[in-house]
């Protein structure tokens, strides 16, 4: 099952007539037994911890990772030990569950009423292996065309992928290593100049090393234009502010933020389709918190704690009713970066096995040093 922007919006503004509803107590809960919750820079304020331990009794303390890979390295490292909570993208659920790190979850335990029934559903694909499902969803977002409306030179309503590749934007242009190849990828594709479609790059080996072949090649060529590589939320809003960037394929927290403080800066979705991804709550196997981690997400699942985490973020909660609690500059902020065609046009991450993730930090590797 895929899932689209647009079945979101329709669960989200269903959801925006839900009255939100007193958050129940577990009283079996050891109110001294801490939860470790490890998650992405920026995701889990101290706001959101203190509400959290207001309705719960529970305390909690938070700790930030920058990648997906930071975070997977983190529990090989330990067998799944250390924390009782993970947040994940859904595509590299698989991965973990292969290496042994997580447990599946108790999904009697899990108030879903909360929880927008489209990012259910499709958390379908990589949340739920082998018929157990191991992931709640909890946000997504895209990563597409952050410019600076002053200097970029681009057209709002025509964006592209090659729009960073342009020579009116040679030396100002910020990308992640990895997900540049991919943007490339689907820039070369819809020129028709990849031997195979981009997405059987992720099923099979003989079509990922022909595809990023030609991809690498294009992006080598192409990579004195860049001013800055980023592989974290703050390296990328630092390329913005500090390092000359004008135009980048970022996530869309980077803009919304840089936004948020007063820069020119507009964000918006190539004609190729911006990368979607959508991020859960996962329990490590070794989790000595368990009880805890079902009150958390149970919290999550409310419009308030989820319109703390659009505010703290600029991602989309999967909370219901959490969007008719945001500000209007938020609200502003995703009606004029996507339109409903943009929506339609999303191009979501596939599964990521272990064997791409690896073949994938090659030519990621091979494009950062050459």
């Amino acid at each position: 099952m895929t899932l689209s922007r647009r079945q979101f919006i329709k669960g989200a503004s269903a959801a925006g007539a839900v009255a939100a509803t007193p958050f129940s107590i577990n009283q079996a809960i050891a109110a001294n037994k801490e939860l470790r919750i490890y998650a992405w820079a920026g995701y889990i304020t101290d706001a959101m911890l203190a509400d959290f331990t207001a309705k719960t009794g529970i305390n909690a303390t938070f700790t930030p990772y920058g990648t997906n890979d930071e975070l997977m390295n983190s529990l090989r490292a330990t067998d799944g030990t250390g924390f009782d909570i993970i947040m994940p993208t859904v595509d590299r659920v698989p991965g973990y569950v292969d290496y042994d790190l997580v447990q599946p979850l108790d999904t009697s335990r899990i108030k879903w009423d909360g929880c927008l029934e489209s990012a259910i559903s499709g958390s379908e694909v990589g949340g739920v292996v082998k018929g157990k499902r191991y992931f709640a969803p909890a946000d997504w977002g895209t990563e597409a065309i952050a410019y600076n409306t002053e200097y970029a030179k681009v057209d709002p309503k025509n964006l592209s992928y090659g729009d960073l590749w342009a020579p009116e934007n040679s030396g100002g242009v910020t990308v992640r290593g990895h997900s540049a190849l991919v943007g490339i990828g689907l820039w070369l594709e819809k020129a028709g100049k990849l031997p195979y479609p981009l997405l059987d790059s992720y099923k099979n080996e003989k079509a990922m090393r022909a595809n990023f072949d030609v991809i690498l090649k294009v992006a080598v060529e192409h990579k004195s234009s860049i001013a800055q590589f980023w592989s974290t939320e703050n390296e990328a809003q630092g390329a913005f502010r500090t390092n000359g960037a004008v135009i980048g394929q970022t996530w869309d927290s980077t803009a919304f933020k840089l936004k948020s403080e007063g820069e020119p800066v507009a964000f918006g979705a190539p004609k190729e389709g911006a990368l979607a991804w959508m991020e859960g709550f996962v329990i490590p196997k070794n989790a000595n918190n368990v009880d805890s981690v079902y009150e958390f997400i149970n919290w999550y699942y409310t419009p308030e704690a989820g319109a703390m985490f659009v505010e703290s973020t600029g991602y989309n909660s999967t909370s219901k009713g959490a969007e008719a609690l945001l500000p209007q500059a938020t609200k502003d902020f995703f009606d004029s970066s996507y339109t409903k065609q943009d929506l339609a046009n999303l191009w979501w991450w596939p599964i990521q096995e272990p064997w791409y993730v690896a073949l994938r930090n090659e030519y990621q590797d091979r494009y950062l040093s050459a």
